[in-house]
């Protein structure tokens, strides 16, 4: 006659549980009735798919205690994949964007740019990094003002100006202006480029090169007749709808426009 502590010990191993393990794609078990070791494929109305490595199928139904996993019963349940983290979002600039941020209070430091142009273009590509750093881009409508209009403005610790001049090649009028500031909370960059129009890749707005204008000639004018575009204002339009990101702009431009962004945003400089 069996003891009352011998029965015992048996109730406890009968009561031990078997582990439940995801049936992840992939992973090998065996079916003990049958001897058949395969991995798993798939789970389909209460029944486990299996592959051998003769890549057979066969169908096994999820019964607890069913399988052995290296060698130990286990319980095969429906593996539910982990969410996936959501793929980053980039700006139109090539930078992480950034979701759900409330507009912050501008700066007092500002970017000033030649003209109205300027300004969208800049819009249109750093739009989302200028929200984000709280930073004001203004046109100057020309540089013959910037002299006058860095006095009137009032540079100092974090209130800076970044200005980003078009057409800054030696011995230009714009170069000898530029070279005429002498304030460390000035920063002027700029492109070689004759207009801002330029500095967008041809391929952008589906032409081959930008034509070269006879000195003389209004330049936006001339590339609006040589392209049969109409008037400038429409030409614009063209340029403008052709540029989605910073892939659509030549690298001068891109260069200047992410070091003013820097230059007015350094630690320490926040108005």
């Amino acid at each position: 006659m069996r003891s009352h502590s011998y029965d015992d010990v048996l109730a406890g191993k009968r009561r031990k549980k078997v582990p439940e393990v995801p049936a992840e794609p992939g992973l090998v078990v065996e079916d003990p009735a049958s001897g058949y070791c395969g991995a798993v494929v798939k789970i389909e109305y209460g029944n486990v798919v299996l592959e051998d490595a003769k890549g057979r199928h066969r169908v096994f139904p999820l019964a607890p205690a069913g399988f052995l996993l290296e060698g130990k019963p286990v319980t095969l349940v429906p593996f539910t994949a982990p969410a996936k983290a959501p793929a980053r979002q980039i700006s139109a600039s090539g930078s992480v964007r950034v979701e759900g941020l409330k507009a912050r209070v501008a700066r007092d430091s500002r970017i000033w740019v030649e003209g109205k142009h300027d300004a969208e273009l800049v819009e249109r590509v750093w739009g989302h990094d200028l929200r984000v750093e709280g930073v004001v881009v203004e046109p100057l409508d020309g540089v013959d003002v910037l002299a006058d209009r860095i006095a009137e403005f009032g540079t100092g610790p974090g209130r800076r100006l970044g200005v980003l001049v078009d057409h800054l090649v030696p011995g230009s009028k714009e170069s000898r202006l530029v070279e005429a500031v002498r304030d460390e909370n000035v920063l002027v960059t700029g492109h070689p480029y004759i207009d801002v129009w330029e500095a967008v890749r041809p391929a952008a707005v589906g032409i081959e090169a930008w034509p070269k204008i006879p000195r003389g000639t209004e330049w936006k004018q001339g590339i609006c007749d040589a392209l049969g575009w109409g008037q400038p204002f429409e030409g614009w339009q063209r340029v403008l709808s052709g540029v989605s990101s910073f892939r659509d702009l030549e690298t001068p431009l891109i260069g200047a426009v992410e070091r003013l962004i820097d230059f007015v945003t350094e630690p320490g400089e926040e108005g």
